[in-house]
């Protein structure tokens, strides 16, 4: 793929409206969606965002196997797909009535976790796999995080709120000590995945750097010679991690039974299916991103040893840890029971 490259004026009002946008998105989803009832059995509207993180979603969608697991428990089941960006419009959009599934990092769900606890009762529905999740600039001063300055621009989904945004917190935290664990939010701005991997690509522009995720990581590598790895999630959370995950509300899993263990079906046999054929895998997400990207990268990313396709959340729990540390959230998680549903193959999670 070789992103488009954004002239500065599109960028300038990208960065400053992208915030607004999703906002605006997430209310016009709200009106959409009216009336905001919980829907009956056979109705499951789906948020996502951009990345081959969501490849178990792609491959559900094309594959048709909610459907497929929904006639096997006896119900049809209508899927809507939508596309949003940024942990906060998703979020938004959950709380709205907008959408019923809501796909992010684990950062959103903790963040939502907290604010609906007691209430909305909003948890953790499955992960979406394991993922390295790479800041990569294309400043060659920058080496490490400390060698950002004043004149830079990191960008991520959502600041403050995205999983991006809460791993450089995590590693500030460690770096600078809690009391500055947000020291690097304010160069920090929210732009969609697509436009910050063609702002680091094409260089010349005040986006130095980028929080992102697989392809877009990847494809900057690739295409900007001065492009460098500052930062490997891994690294920060001491392992493999979880990094997007899909969650709800406590009221739609209790009223859509069946729905909500078809999904969850769906989900586990996607998963088993990347495993199997990762080059069948790779088709689907061209096919259903209507996209570009080099095929060949999409398979180095699929097979990396580093990436696991599994439903089961895995080393979440630091971060969670963190956030309650700082103030970030006020509840304090004892497990990673607490912040996703207690199902069989949460069993084991972390």
């Amino acid at each position: 793929m070789k992103p488009a490259r954004p002239t500065p004026g599109r960028l300038r009002r990208l960065i400053s409206n992208t915030l607004a946008a999703s906002a605006t998105g997430a209310l016009a989803l709200s009106l959409l969606g009216a009336p905001m009832a919980a829907h009956a059995e056979g109705q499951l509207r789906i948020a996502e965002q951009f990345g081959i993180v969501y490849l178990l979603l792609n491959v559900a969608q094309d594959q048709q196997l909610i459907e497929k697991h929904g006639k096997a428990a006896g119900v049809d089941i209508k899927v809507d797909w939508l596309k949003l960006s940024g942990g906060s419009a998703v979020n938004d959009a959950l709380l709205s009535g907008s959408v019923d599934i809501a796909g992010a990092g684990v950062g959103p769900l903790l963040t939502i976790w907290d604010r609906t606890y007691g209430k909305q009762n909003v948890r953790g529905v499955a992960s979406l796999g394991n993922f390295p999740y790479y800041l990569v600039s294309n400043n060659p001063n920058v080496k490490t995080i400390a060698d950002f300055t004043e004149k830079d621009r990191i960008a991520l989904p959502a600041v403050g709120v995205s999983v991006q945004s809460r791993v450089l917190q995590f590693a500030s935290a460690k770096l600078w000590g809690d009391a500055q664990y947000n020291k690097l939010d304010k160069i920090s701005i929210a732009v969609p995945h697509p436009d910050a991997t063609a702002a680091i690509i094409s260089g010349g522009t005040e986006i130095t750097g980028h929080f992102g995720n697989p392809p877009f990581q990847e494809q900057e590598l690739a295409g900007n010679p001065k492009a460098h790895i500052v930062l490997n999630s891994y690294q920060v959370l001491g392992g493999p991690s979880s990094a997007t995950v899909l969650y709800a509300t406590e009221k739609f899993r209790k009223d859509n039974p069946k729905t909500y263990s078809a999904f969850v079906g769906a989900l586990d046999e996607a998963a088993k299916f990347i495993a199997a054929n990762p080059e069948k895998a790779a088709d689907i997400y061209l096919k259903v991103n209507k996209g570009s990207t080099d095929r060949k990268l999409l398979l180095q990313i699929i097979k990396n040893p580093e990436v696991q396709f599994k439903i089961g959340p895995q080393n979440t729990y630091p971060l969670a840890e963190f956030m309650h540390r700082v103030g970030a959230i006020k509840n304090k998680p004892a497990s990673v029971k607490d912040y996703f549903f207690d199902d069989t193959h949460i069993q084991g999670g972390s």
